[in-house]
């Protein structure tokens, strides 16, 4: 089955415009109201902006932008009516994602509260949620404004301000119910809105893990990490694989025997070993696991661009280039590297497969990216211990890194073919 690109991107900007209106409409008002409390009191702006604030920041200019985008796009270039496949659609939605996480997710992947209502609640739950009083941090009214509009989109890891409650008994007393367990809340303590107090219902679209956390917005966080730690490291492992290649490739002699050697010794060790060690070394951060899997992954990359500038030093556009004073680094992605892209690319993206498999792995043996950040691996070794009472909890980031691998796999053996057809 086959869509063409442009509706598959209009289908996906609809749904999620459709999906977080409400969201959207608090973006609009949140950035006027930042740009406001700016003007009166800059301190108190810059002390109120973090990375959470600019990441969700950019995803709303990204989601505005992609009309544009896509009708400047149209008018240039024709590749908008391109048939795509379900792989390349499963790769465009998973950028998507990627590039607008803060926007989809409606609640922050660590969010955990009221475990007796929350815990192993199954896909499309719905509990009430009672809204509390705070007290102020901010007396003036451009603050109070800003606040509210800022924590209705970025969502805290933990909230005093609510309650969850199985059910709700509003009359003389308030009273909420928690498994069964009747409490008592004093009425002025609820936040009311035109005399009626503030209670609203959520929705759990995958259900709740063992700690009451969101299945869902763990879920599209945790396919940010995974492919961030794949992107990154497969730009660690495309730096060192096209280096050495190219300096053994273009200098032969005994610098070549060395880093064949040294290529050798890396493919003869098992990788699993060396990453063990390094992770042991140096712990299990986002930074460590990124650089660990770029690191071991480089040698293929090393062995086909080596090859490759073999074959192409000798030809007359290099002798010319050579004649002509360009230096190595510009023969390399001036002249070299447009020759080689397409296998190189094909190489990369079976690389990226391998390592989101990998970073997947080290995540489910707690050798991940820690616990600050979800992932795929960890919550599906969470699932596995609740597989007969919360089947969801390990179903659904399966399937999301199946469905990532199959799309990644079949679009490189698509441009491996096509690479193929046109050498013959």
């Amino acid at each position: 089955m086959r869509i063409k690109l442009i509706y598959w991107i209009g289908f996906l900007w609809i749904f999620l415009i459709i999906f977080r209106i409400e969201a959207i409409i608090n973006y609009a008002l949140l950035l006027p109201a930042f740009f406001g409390l700016m003007f009166n009191n800059i301190n108190t702006a810059m002390s109120l902006v973090n990375f959470q604030f600019i990441d969700s920041i950019f995803s709303f200019i990204i989601i505005i932008l992609i009309p544009f985008i896509i009708v400047i796009s149209y008018k240039k270039k024709n590749f908008l009516n391109k048939q795509i496949r379900f792989s390349e659609a499963v790769i465009i939605l998973l950028l998507f994602v990627f590039i607008l996480t803060p926007l989809i997710a409606a609640s922050n992947p660590g969010f955990s509260k009221d475990l007796s209502v929350t815990k192993l609640l199954s896909p499309f739950s719905k509990v009430k949620i009672i809204h509390l009083k705070s007290t102020e941090k901010y007396k003036d009214s451009d603050s109070k404004y800003f606040l509210n509009l800022r924590d209705k989109i970025i969502k805290p890891s933990f909230d005093e301000s609510i309650i969850f409650a199985d059910s709700i008994n509003a009359g003389d007393k308030f009273f909420y119910y928690q498994k069964n367990v009747r409490k008592e809340l004093p009425p002025n303590s609820i936040k009311t809105v035109d005399g009626r107090e503030m209670i609203t219902d959520k929705i759990f679209l995958l259900g709740t893990d063992e700690f009451g956390r969101d299945i869902f917005s763990r879920l599209i966080y945790g396919t940010r990490i995974s492919l961030l730690v794949g992107l990154a490291s497969v730009i660690v492992a495309f730096l060192i694989g096209v280096l050495l290649g190219f300096i053994a490739g273009y200098t032969g002699g005994i610098i070549d025997v060395i880093l064949n050697r040294f290529t050798e010794l890396f493919l003869s060790f098992p990788s699993i070993y060396l990453i063990i060690l390094i992770l042991a070394l140096f712990g299990n951060s986002l930074f460590t696991v990124i650089f660990v899997l770029g690191i071991s992954g480089w040698m293929s990359l090393f062995k086909i661009v080596k090859s490759e500038v073999v074959s192409l030093k000798h030809k007359d556009f290099i002798a010319s280039a050579k004649l002509l004073g360009m230096k190595k680094r510009l023969l390399l992605f001036k002249e070299i590297l447009p020759c080689i892209i397409v296998p190189v690319t094909v190489n990369l993206i079976f690389l990226f497969s391998a390592v989101v498999l990998a970073e997947a792995a080290l995540s489910y043996l707690g050798l991940g990216t820690g616990t600050l950040y979800p992932s795929w691996g960890s919550m599906i070794n969470s699932g596995q211990d609740y597989i007969t009472k919360a089947w969801w909890m390990i179903v659904f980031p399966g399937i999301s890194l199946i469905a990532t691998l199959f799309a990644v796999n079949s679009y490189g053996r698509k441009l491996r073919f096509i690479n193929s057809s046109d050498n013959d």
